[in-house]
């Protein structure tokens, strides 16, 4: 008897309906009538939070914890928050990430074929690298644990482990292994990007990265500030194959990555574990 892969949809908020009704269709398409995926709808997000004061509710948890994988549309509304100011519809991913150690958040950044880059001369072919963020530690990891002193200082802890960067910067050197390299000169190259010269967590974040590299002498290795990163992936883009970094700035440098090939819908992404495994659409 053939296995069914039980995936769970969650749309969430905004356009996450449409998208996610989309790719259940390209997906249904692409497999064809022995389609081994079945496909259920749970509830989840900031509109569900409006109606029943709950943005993710225990039994959209559990069902996706047992599922094979899980498919996400987009999660927030404007002004739907708690009262210390943090949106709602954010629930879902933040808690599925660190209850099921989806460790590992993936954008592959790609610039096909039809699309117009807003980078002067650059074609299809032309950008083609992953983002590697770790996904469970960093300064996210302090949503909820943080503090307001008397209303006049706030403060959020940044945490970083060595068995945390270790896995996330292995996943950087295999994907480069599997790759063809940066589309400018074929290098397999995993870049460190962090915040060495100036945060003590950053710089052990280099000191692991540089230990793991020893194990990958196949693979060109180099580091980059993120402000300066900032910089690179605008002029220089073709340069990068994998890119590794903690969680936040991978949230950002990700976010103005996918602009250079489309915008977000042209840059989905993977978050995922040993064990789990969750797509947004």
């Amino acid at each position: 008897m053939k296995y069914v892969y039980q995936i769970a949809v969650v749309h969430g908020d905004g356009i996450g309906p449409e998208v996610c009704a989309a790719a259940v269709e390209v997906v249904k398409a692409a497999l064809g009538p022995d389609c081994p995926l079945r496909f259920t709808e749970y509830p989840a997000g900031a509109e569900h939070f409006l109606k029943t004061g709950q943005s993710f509710p225990q039994p959209t948890f559990e069902a996706c914890r047992a599922a094979d994988a899980i498919l996400h549309g987009a999660g927030g509304l404007p002004g739907v928050v708690y009262p210390d100011g943090t949106e709602a519809g954010l629930d879902f991913t933040l808690r599925l990430r660190f209850e099921l150690d989806l460790y590992a958040n993936i954008r592959p950044i790609r610039l096909f074929e039809g699309v117009t880059s807003p980078l002067a001369g650059v074609k299809a072919g032309d950008i083609d690298y992953v983002i590697l963020r770790e996904n469970s530690e960093g300064l996210y990891a302090a949503r909820g644990a943080g503090a307001l002193l008397r209303g006049q200082v706030a403060v959020d802890t940044l945490v970083q482990t060595r068995a945390g960067i270790e896995r996330i910067v292995r996943k950087a050197f295999e994907l480069a292994r599997q790759s063809n390299g940066a589309p400018r000169d074929g290098v397999r190259r995993v870049t460190c990007c962090d915040k060495a010269n100036v945060l003590r967590s950053y710089a052990f974040f280099r000191s692991v990265f540089d230990e793991v590299a020893k194990d990958y002498p196949d693979i060109e290795t180099e580091h980059a500030l993120v402000d300066a990163m900032a910089m690179h992936l605008v002029l220089k883009p073709g340069h990068f194959n994998v890119i590794v970094s903690e969680n936040m700035f991978g949230d950002i440098l990700s976010d103005l990555a996918a602009a250079t090939v489309g915008g977000m819908g042209m840059a989905p992404s993977a978050e995922v574990g040993d064990m789990n495994g969750f797509f947004q659409a």
